[in-house]
């Protein structure tokens, strides 16, 4: 089992940053007590050295979930700024969302794909319309459908089909892994600062 958690401070000024560095420290501890192995996948490094704007954690083992569940929310780290003395606020905020990585990509397998002679109307002539030339096939496990028609022999519109039902499943593929990233990326900017489900303080892990 393994849960996929991005952790983002957002908007946020230098310190969300520094706090994202701190409470992935702390995730990583808590993780490693409870025999969950962790793997930073990506990183985005904040301005100042050791700290990131957002990280994407692979959480692993038994119970990866549930960690990642305790996890999951607004987190916030209390301490006061270590770049800016004069200022009282001690507050800093991160989210921390699970999320998908990659899009399942479809296999697609001749022996997936029901064909079948039919006829259509239209112009085309008389053979067109008398014979059943026309194909039509159907990718079972999407349920995506084409029709073709265009030539006069049956096995060519059948060699036409399977290389539309190749294309459209493609793109669907391709469209599916733009929505996961766009999920991803619509994350950093769901940071709610303000009733933590998370607070965590310097000292020991």
């Amino acid at each position: 089992m393994s849960v996929h958690l991005l952790l983002s401070a957002g908007r946020g000024p230098q310190e969300c940053a520094w706090a994202l560095a701190r409470l992935l420290r702390r995730l990583e501890a808590d993780a490693h007590r409870q025999d969950l192995a962790t793997d930073r996948v990506e990183t985005v490094a904040g301005d100042r050295p050791g700290t990131y704007r957002s990280v994407l954690v692979r959480i692993t083992g038994a119970g990866a979930e549930a960690f990642a569940a305790s996890w999951t929310g607004t987190l916030c780290w209390q301490a006061p700024s270590p770049y800016r003395s004069g200022t009282g606020r001690k507050n800093w905020y991160v989210t921390a969302r699970p999320c998908q990585v990659d899009a399942p990509r479809t296999t697609f397998t001749e022996a997936d794909v029901d064909v079948v002679a039919c006829r259509t109307g239209g112009p085309g002539g008389q053979h067109r319309n008398k014979a059943s030339t026309a194909v039509r096939a159907t990718h079972r496990p999407t349920g995506t459908v084409v029709v073709v028609d265009t030539e006069r022999q049956f096995s060519l519109n059948r060699r036409i089909a399977l290389d539309l039902l190749r294309q459209r499943l493609a793109h669907g593929d391709e469209t599916a892994e733009r929505a996961v990233t766009t999920a991803r990326w619509r994350i950093h900017d769901e940071l709610v600062r303000g009733n933590p489900s998370r607070i965590e303080r310097p000292g020991p892990a």
